[in-house]
């Protein structure tokens, strides 16, 4: 059975900082998908970009971005979700991975993210399917993530400055292949 972590909680508690490090911790070619990161100038946030594990990056969400959609003050790119976010999430085992199932990770399930319903679907199909899956959710509820949430399989899990630390090397070990 495949495993489901979903890693939840507030803007700031380290969802990001660990699912980047798990990544960090994983041999090369064992896992796909993306992070997201903030974008700032002269120390305020402007915009959000997307990075796919692959390395390919892209403005997400920016105060100087048009939209639609718009998420708070934000235009959303969803040609970014198209191009690059969709696509990394398809595993496909390669001699160089050595891993016999595959591992997706995805920071994050938000509102910027969900504004592109391929995206929800390519999510559902994750989740549908035999591959392990780590998201990153926000704790505020959302349709589509307490669907996510509520499911028998999913564990999920709070990330706090707490244990924002330790998470990464004990979801590493727990995810050993």
């Amino acid at each position: 059975m495949a495993t489901r972590i979903l890693l939840e909680g507030r803007p700031g508690s380290g969802k990001t900082t660990a699912i980047r490090r798990l990544a960090a911790l994983l041999r090369a070619g064992e896992a796909v998908g993306f992070t997201t990161e903030e974008i700032r100038e002269g120390g305020t946030r402007v915009g959000f970009a997307l990075e796919t594990l692959a390395g390919r990056r892209g403005v997400l969400a920016h105060v100087g971005l048009p939209g639609p959609p718009r998420v708070g003050r934000y235009g959303v790119d969803l040609g970014v979700m198209e191009r690059l976010a969709v696509p990394s999430l398809v595993w496909e085992p390669t001699a160089a991975s050595g891993a016999a199932k595959g591992l997706v990770l995805v920071d994050e399930l938000g509102r910027m993210e969900l504004a592109y319903p391929p995206f929800q679907e390519a999510v559902r199909d994750l989740f549908a399917g035999e591959v392990d899956v780590v998201a990153t959710v926000h704790a505020q509820p959302g349709p589509f993530t307490d669907e996510l949430k509520h499911r028998a399989d999913v564990e999920l899990l709070q990330v706090s400055r707490a244990n924002r630390d330790a998470l990464p090397e004990w979801l590493a070990a727990r995810l050993e292949r």
